[in-house]
């Protein structure tokens, strides 16, 4: 076991993938068992994600998921990675939040992202367009001063139970999200496992930028990604395969379909674009056997210095998915705890 790997905090994010076959409920209800699961084996944080008319993802209400989540859990820290700040008013935001950490006092975590809508259609739905995202560090700002008490842009209103609540925030980076976050006093999830030479350089800004707040007094640095651990690490790639080809497809065919098999996937004719987008999903990941996961890890952690590793694994196979999170957890020396 690693020495850097074993102080480094390891956390969950699941995006209630859909399989062949399963429903809605049958993957919201996979997602509550995976979290229960996971605080079983140590992991530190369980957070959810939004997505809006993808029919491959059934987690489109991420406040709403966290708080089965929460019901179900003990002791893991519960969260969203994230709540699209752009897709809401910020008031409902805190209102929502303000629930969840009146209701679960101590365990919730709020994570924001900067996306709107997956097409032109949902965006649409939505009543947003793609400049909504424009005003991002404005939204934060107005969301933040609901939980304490300045409201310079709505004097006389007062969100009811956030205000005076200490939710964390913590800031999905996307395009300039870094800065965003360094100016804000905020802990910053930036999605690389890799060590790319610009994601190293945007953490490397941070940090330098960052700003102590009533937040953070520190620079704190999640970095998320695919983790995938298995017995050999032609097994450990084969895992990757199902969420390879839904991403293949949905570049190809505007929907995000549900998870098949790998088998189905290796038998597919496959279009030239098709082909090009699926080897490019299977690369950018930490995958293999634990000692190969473990020694990659520590690369990560080198070029970074991150204070977590956030993992966003997903394929067909729930318990070889369970499988990998039980030896991702035993070679980071993880502490299962009774719940």
């Amino acid at each position: 076991m690693s020495s850097s790997i074993a102080a480094t905090r390891l956390s969950v994010l699941d995006r209630s993938r859909t399989r062949e076959g399963e429903d809605a409920r049958e993957a919201l209800m996979g997602t509550v068992a995976l979290a229960a699961e996971v605080e079983r084996l140590g992991y530190h944080r369980f957070w959810v994600s939004e997505h809006h008319g993808v029919p491959g993802v059934a987690g489109s209400a991420p406040t709403v998921l966290a708080a089965a989540v929460a019901a179900a859990t003990r002791t893991i820290r519960v969260g969203t990675g994230g709540v699209m700040l752009p897709n809401h008013q910020p008031l409902v935001v805190a209102e929502q939040f303000g629930v969840l950490e009146s209701l679960f006092p101590g365990r919730i975590d709020m994570g924001l992202g900067r996306s709107v809508g997956f097409t032109d259609g949902v965006r649409r739905a939505l009543g947003r367009d793609k400049k909504d995202a424009d005003d991002f560090a404005g939204r934060l700002d107005e969301l933040l001063g609901w939980f304490t008490g300045v409201r310079s842009a709505h004097p006389g209103v007062r969100a009811y139970p956030a205000e005076g609540l200490r939710v964390p925030p913590y800031l999905l980076a996307t395009g300039g999200g870094a800065a965003i976050a360094a100016a804000a006093g905020l802990p910053l999830v930036i999605g690389d496992l890799k060590g790319r030479a610009k994601v190293v350089a945007a953490i490397e800004r941070y940090r330098a930028d960052f700003r102590p707040s009533e937040w953070s007094e520190e620079p704190y640095v999640v970095v998320a990604g695919t983790v995938v651990v298995a017995g050999t690490e032609e097994e450990a790639a084969r895992l990757l395969v199902p969420e390879a080809w839904a991403l293949a497809y949905s570049r190809t065919e505007g929907v995000f379909p549900p998870l098949v098999p790998p088998e189905r996937v290796e038998g597919l004719p496959m279009t030239a674009r098709q082909r090009e987008f699926y080897e490019s999903g299977l690369r950018g990941h930490v995958y293999g056997t634990e000692e190969q996961v473990g020694d990659a890890l520590e690369r990560v952690l080198k070029e970074t210095a991150a204070d977590e590793i956030l993992v966003t694994t997903s394929t067909h196979d729930r318990a070889a998915l369970l499988d990998s999170y039980r030896r991702l957890a035993r070679l980071a020396g993880l502490t299962s705890v009774n719940t």
